[in-house]
């Protein structure tokens, strides 16, 4: 039995059989899927060595595939190929450098096949930031973005820690009461739209210095 099995997300057979009969032999099984719903209950159900997910798929899109993979911290881990024959379809979604996953561009030969399937097992392999869910009782912190970020042309979300937010007590009554907790879940949740909306406005300026480098 394989022990390594490699899943193959795209809507046209052709491209699914092409990458089955170009990877070497080995000891591996391939699985074929041909929208985005059948290759999310495969990514679900599977112990994958490696996902190929092409961008534009019928059912579920590769980018909303894409989303709840990244979502979940044991499946990001799993090296990925996204596959498409217009690249812009995916920058417009994912701004480059592409860090934790790998590009190929259709249609593509054996060589370019392996290569891509090389670079993103080594970037599944890079230490990534970990995931924090936001809610009542967490604190936001490092709300700076550092400026090599910006000039390395990736802009990473503040982090949010998970540690517990000092709440002030009431001293009549030796606890904090329901309208201050309210009060301090709306501030939390009105910082964090602040944030997003500065990592956006980041991401559009590192957009434009590139576009004007080039």
């Amino acid at each position: 039995m394989a022990s390594n099995k490699i899943l193959v997300i795209d809507d046209t057979t052709v491209v699914r059989v092409k990458v089955r009969e170009m990877l070497p032999p080995g000891n591996f099984e391939v699985l074929e899927a041909k929208d985005g719903v059948e290759g999310l209950n495969f990514i679900l159900q599977e112990k994958l060595s490696l996902i190929m997910l092409d961008f534009l798929l019928p059912k579920m899109s590769g980018w909303e595939v894409f989303q709840k993979v990244q979502a979940d911290p044991e499946l990001r881990k799993i090296p990925l190929v996204i596959m498409s024959g217009r690249k812009e379809e995916v920058t417009e979604k994912i701004t480059e450098p592409f860090e934790y996953f790998e590009f190929l561009g259709k249609p593509f030969d054996q060589k370019q096949l392996i290569g891509a399937i090389k670079l993103a097992m080594a970037k599944a392999k890079q230490p990534r930031p970990e995931l924090v869910a936001v809610g009542a009782g967490v604190s936001v912190k490092n709300s700076t973005l550092s400026t090599s970020a910006v000039a390395n042309g990736t802009v990473v979300a503040p982090s949010v820690a998970t540690s517990s937010v000092a709440t002030p007590t009431t001293p009549s009554t030796g606890g904090v009461s329901e309208a201050d907790i309210n009060a301090l879940n709306e501030k939390i949740v009105k910082m964090q739209a602040e944030i997003d909306g500065l990592k956006k406005q980041l991401t559009q300026v590192v957009t434009f210095i590139k576009q004007k480098i080039k």
